[in-house]
């Protein structure tokens, strides 16, 4: 009985997710328009549960822009309507708050794990018909926190909303945040921090960790549906594909080789590649311990906790690869008619994973340079320029930013004989385009970044908000942040990296 029940609600789900469509019109000033297609699923893949109390909420940070492509009109809502709305003392209407269960390998270990400290509302699906979770984090214990205290410190909160809205602007797939909110009460890590509660969108909160977990379960009914729910909400023109699970497979694995080539790209590191953390609909998730790199370096690693660089910039697309195959592990009884058959198929996949890695990180740097067509030797002119700026200690962003510009790159490290010698092969490969020319130099400055999201520049705002109380360097940094590839030199000390031998670390913040 149990499962055709679970086989009758996979079918009338899957059709209303694939179409994007909801009954609902929002009818209140705000806009809201929930569904909760999640909610639907076995509750063995969540737990529900509702916000903790708290003493008192204050707004820190509304994100208009955000909510207005959701079709929220968070203005309509006075401040402590939207304080006691983003810290789950009210609730959305049509909400169903649950936590969601889910497991992964940290650090390469395995472990069952869920939301310990966030909370799933439900789906907002805005004017267009896209569908989007709305996902509180720091609001109190759930089922899954193993005695942790669910809660959350504003810094940590205010470090998700800063880098999200500059990956956005930077155009990597993104989860953001909608708002920030105090708790008003303390919460107790290394030393006593200003809780916060975070409310994170994203497309959906279903990670390959989702996956390892129903594979745990040892059910492959379960398993199926999650794979046709998760077909039907974020590739559903493969629902009715002749083996859509593996071809499920293939379209997030692409989705992942192309997000983490455009981290590469802007020497974006994210600190914590754990398959929990990989998101099946090709978004970035989880901005705890990363950061953008400085000087140009691949071993670089900012986490406290990363002691041997598992996750260093040079190592993560082969921890992309490593991760992918946990994925399909779990898959594998959805990926062929035995064992042998479905082993080879996901290995299969698995090899083709790095040439799609380096077709869209090579295409990414053919673009950087100014590139327009493809010649044999393209790779290895961007390795010297990589190992001149690796053997100069150059900051990559800005060597970048500085070739973009039609003068051509100043300063005493471009006067170097490797750089002039590189350069000059550049100029060369660039003449067999017809350039270099202003649309090069256009082009180019259409895809390096005139200033990303500095170590130093977002640790100042962290800590102005919360030792001072002050928001204005973080609203003056985000402002910078959401135009990064203007060149305004108003903005110019955001491009100035940290000075020589600065020391930087980040941490996950629970």
């Amino acid at each position: 009985m149990a499962t055709d029940h679970r086989a009758n609600l996979a079918n009338d789900l899957a059709p209303s997710i694939a179409n994007d469509t909801h009954p609902g019109v929002p009818t209140d000033p705000v806009g809201w328009n929930f569904d909760n297609s999640y909610a639907r699923l076995p509750e063995v893949f969540f737990s529900r549960t509702t916000p903790a109390p708290v003493r008192e909420p204050r707004v820190w940070v509304l994100n208009f822009n955000l909510a207005e492509e959701l079709g929220l009109n968070l203005r309509a809502l006075p401040e402590s309507r939207a304080a006691a709305l983003f810290a789950g003392q009210e609730l959305p209407p049509g909400s169903e708050p649950l936590a969601q269960a889910y497991a992964g390998h940290q650090f390469g270990g395995f472990t069952m794990l869920g939301d310990g400290r966030a909370i799933l509302l439900g789906e907002q699906v805005a004017p267009d018909g896209r569908r989007f979770d709305l996902h509180f984090k720091g609001t109190g214990p759930t089922a899954f926190s193993r005695r942790g205290d669910g809660r959350a410190a504003l810094g940590p909160m205010l470090r998700e909303y800063i880098i999200g809205e500059a990956m956005h602007a930077l155009g990597i797939p993104t989860t953001r945040a909608l708002a920030v909110v105090t708790t008003g009460e303390p919460v107790y890590r290394e030393r006593p921090l200003r809780g916060a509660i975070l409310t994170r969108v994203a497309a959906s909160h279903i990670r390959v960790g989702t996956f390892q977990y129903a594979a745990a379960l040892g059910d492959v009914t379960l398993l199926r549906f999650l794979a046709d729910y998760t077909i039907a909400r974020h590739y559903p023109r493969l629902a009715d594909a002749p083996d859509k699970y593996l071809r499920f497979f293939e379209a997030v694995a692409e989705r992942q080789a192309e997000l983490i080539a455009r981290w590469q790209l802007v020497g974006f590191i994210h600190g914590v590649m754990n398959t929990d953390n990989v998101a099946v609909s090709g978004e970035t998730i989880d901005y705890g311990p990363c950061a953008f790199m400085n000087a140009y370096d691949p071993r670089t690693v900012f986490s406290s906790i990363d002691h041997g660089g598992r996750y260093a910039y040079q190592n993560q697309p082969g921890i992309g690869q490593w991760n992918l195959a946990r994925f399909a592990e779990a898959l594998l009884p959805l990926l062929g008619p035995d064992e042998q058959t479905a082993i080879a198929a996901a290995a299969d996949v698995l090899n083709r994973y790095a040439e799609s890695f380096e077709r869209h990180w090579l295409g990414g740097m053919r673009r950087k340079l100014g590139l327009r067509t493809e010649e044999p030797g393209d790779a290895e002119l961007i390795d010297e320029l990589l190992l001149w700026m690796k053997n100069t200690g150059s900051d990559y962003t800005n060597t970048f930013s500085d070739l973009s510009e039609e003068t051509g790159p100043s300063g005493d490290r471009y006067r170097d004989e490797g750089f002039r010698a590189w350069h000059g092969r550049w100029t060369a490969r660039l003449s067999r385009e017809g350039g270099p020319d202003p649309q090069t130099f256009a082009r180019m400055r259409s895809v390096n970044p005139f200033v990303i999201p500095r170590n130093h520049r977002v640790e100042e705002a962290l800590a102005a908000a919360t030792e001072a109380d002050d928001r204005s360097v973080m609203d003056r940094l985000v402002a910078v942040l959401r135009r990064p590839f203007e060149r305004d030199p108003a903005v110019a000390p955001y491009q100035e990296p940290p000075p020589p031998g600065t020391s930087y670390r980040t941490f996950c913040g629970t």
